[in-house]
């Protein structure tokens, strides 16, 4: 409910009305069967606007679905090295860490020391120097190789814009589809029904022998 005395109008298709007294405003909105909802409270007079409020907020609800459909947030993945790695391994990590870059995440190189590997951190520094040269294009460095530890990484920020998975149109159709009008649905029967063999069928009556002849067994 609008407390305040009077309100600055503005109509449903965004034109302004000027101030005028709450009273007056609520029923101008009775007489266009709208309503009257105080959009910016803390304004000078308050403002206020006439709109179907019903129509409105199931609109505001769709903008925020959508809006919440689309969103994704930015992961953090992590592709670790050995400082023996070999030129194969080496390229497929690389083009595992470009795979999280166009996906927009941003990625951490790691390269992780053992025993006497520790001796010869160059090793490390020169292997994430050519590992950065190799996605150059795919993201930006945010800091330079540091060793931590046993570990040696740098951070990688996505130059891509993070990407939207929409539904496909198929699992789509799926999740929606009904029976048509006067189709019967089945249940498919278990699978353990299904695999046993099906009942054998009554024993046939054997025929009476006729008068004065002899029944054999078999």
């Amino acid at each position: 409910m609008i407390r305040v005395y009077e309100v600055r109008v503005v109509d449903e298709d965004g034109s302004q009305l000027g101030v005028m007294r709450t009273a007056d405003a609520l029923q101008l909105a009775q007489e266009r069967g709208l309503d009257l909802v105080e959009v910016a409270p803390l304004a000078n007079p308050p403002v206020s606007r006439l709109l179907d409020f019903g129509q409105y907020k199931y609109e505001l609800t769709k903008r925020e679905k959508e809006a919440k459909r689309k969103q994704r947030s930015v992961t953090f993945k992590e592709v670790r090295l050995k400082p023996k790695i070999g030129i194969g391994d080496f390229d497929t990590k690389v083009r595992r860490a470009i795979e999280f870059l166009e996906e927009g995440d941003r990625v951490k190189i790691s390269v992780q020391f053992r025993g006497r590997e520790l001796t010869h951190p160059q090793i490390g520094r020169d292997l994430l120097d050519k590992f950065a040269e190799q996605i150059k294009e795919h993201g930006v460095v945010e800091r330079p190789p540091l060793l931590e530890g046993k570990s040696m990484h740098i951070s990688v920020a996505s130059t891509h814009k993070p990407k939207v998975h929409e539904p496909t149109p198929s699992a789509t159709a799926k999740a929606h589809a009904r029976p048509a009008d006067g189709a019967i649905a089945t249940i498919d029967a278990p699978q353990e029904a299904k695999n046993e063999a099906p009942p054998a069928p009554p024993a046939r009556p054997r025929p009476e022998p006729d008068n004065g002849a002899a029944s054999t067994g078999v």
